[in-house]
């Protein structure tokens, strides 16, 4: 995926996050806008009822004009042109507020026209754990004579408890705008260091192919001058020169594949190819280097064709037998065993080396993974060769998998489906 490709997907899905936070938010403050007109609402009601219950007995007559008066969000008035006792009204209030279930505490207060003052505040908790007076000042009206305040002091915060679903969507929403921030943060951070340290590593490598191609060059010019092979140490220390500038070219070379390939995908050129010829092939040249080792061949099959990138292939092959003799301990004796089925193929290495540990099998095909022991340090590696199968089976859509043998050694394990086979 290229890099704008993951800008543009980064941005949108933040976008889109943000557009329905927004939205949520809006629908958050409409729901509390609505809910706040319900209880104004409720209010209005519950106060002209308190209004007419105040009225009956009396040889007055409601007024037509409506007595209840919204001052603020949280504060009443309700004009009686009456007199009448405060604890009717406190008993009127309780009982209509109950009704219409609104559940908050409130405060009210009277108009003393002899006192011109208002008196007998009284602070009415919903939770009936308190019923205490308030000192709270409720200002005066002109015009008004006999007349009652309500106060709700706690109105946002009831309002608020009845929207506790969406406050909580807005919430979770909130959460989930943040761990996407966070988590893109660490993706870019991990894609940084990535490059860094393949860009490092490409940097690296061709820096030593350099010096290491004119070292090679001028070993193999060494090594055909008479003075050098008329002296057997000379001929000796050179063929070693030789000999080990290959191996690190071969490593570097390793490096550079694996570099290569996690940069993009690797193309694979995919034929028809003989198994068994190409093992064979592999068995020839790997015993070339190793002749002490015994590689044999069991199958159920003479031939047994597949489709498959041969070169890859006949890598992968090779790594797993040099694999295999390396950590060995003795004469390393190798099968491979092929097992031609219908619907799959089953390949497997089998040697009688070390053996990895339980924990540390999960882990042999990871990138630069090396198993710790002393034969890890006595063999050169970067860890890559495993790795490297890995990837390649990956990408042949092939299923490979490594367990210990019940006495010695370990088996890898390549499952090659003939339904890919012409993919």
């Amino acid at each position: 995926m290229k890099f704008n490709k993951l800008n543009s997907i980064i941005v949108i899905g933040l976008v889109a996050i943000i557009g329905i936070l927004i939205a949520q938010l809006l629908w958050t403050k409409e729901a509390f806008n609505l809910e706040e007109k319900k209880f104004s609402q409720k209010v209005h009601i519950a106060l002209l009822e308190v209004a007419k219950k105040l009225y009956e007995g009396t040889n007055r007559e409601l007024p037509a004009e409506n007595p209840v008066q919204q001052i603020s969000n949280d504060y009443y008035i309700v004009n009686i042109d009456n007199d009448f006792e405060p604890q009717i009204l406190d008993f009127y209030l309780k009982n209509e507020f109950e009704k219409v279930n609104i559940g908050t505490d409130y405060e009210y207060a009277m108009y003393n026209c002899q006192s011109d003052e208002m008196v007998y505040g009284n602070y009415v908790s919903a939770t009936k754990t308190a019923n205490k007076n308030h000192s709270v000042y409720f200002p005066k009206h002109k015009n008004l004579v006999y007349y009652f305040a309500v106060r709700f002091p706690n109105e946002t915060s009831y309002l608020f408890r009845s929207l506790k679903f969406w406050l909580a969507l807005s919430g979770a929403l909130i959460v989930i705008l943040l761990v996407y921030v966070f988590s893109i943060f660490t993706i870019i951070q991990q894609k940084k260091y990535s490059e860094l340290q393949r860009d490092f590593i490409n940097n690296m490598t061709h820096e030593f192919k350099t010096p290491l191609s004119s070292i090679l060059i001028a070993s193999n010019f060494l090594k055909q001058q008479n003075v050098i092979q008329a002296d057997e140490k000379l001929e000796k220390y050179t063929e070693i020169i030789i000999a080990q500038s290959k191996k690190l070219n071969a490593h570097i070379e390793t490096i550079l594949n694996s570099a290569k390939s996690d940069n993009g995908p690797l193309a694979l050129n995919k034929t028809q190819v003989d198994l068994v010829g190409l093992i064979h092939d592999v068995i020839e040249n790997i015993q070339l280097k190793y002749p002490q080792s015994q590689i044999k061949i069991e199958t159920n099959t003479r031939e047994v064709a597949i489709w498959a990138d041969a070169f890859h292939l006949t890598n992968i092959c090779y790594n797993l037998l040099d694999n295999a003799i390396k950590y060995c301990e003795k004469t390393p004796v190798i099968w491979i065993k092929i097992d031609a089925q219908s619907q799959q193929i089953k390949l497997e290495f089998i040697d009688n080396g070390m053996g990895i540990p339980s924990k540390n099998l999960p882990f042999v095909f990871d990138k630069f993974y090396r198993v710790p022991g002393l034969k890890s340090n006595e063999v050169n590696g970067f860890g890559l060769g495993l790795y490297y199968v890995k990837k390649i089976c990956t990408l042949h859509h092939w299923k490979i998998l490594a367990q210990n043998n019940p006495t010695e050694g370990i088996t890898i394990t390549i499952i090659i489906a003939t339904t890919h086979g012409q993919m």
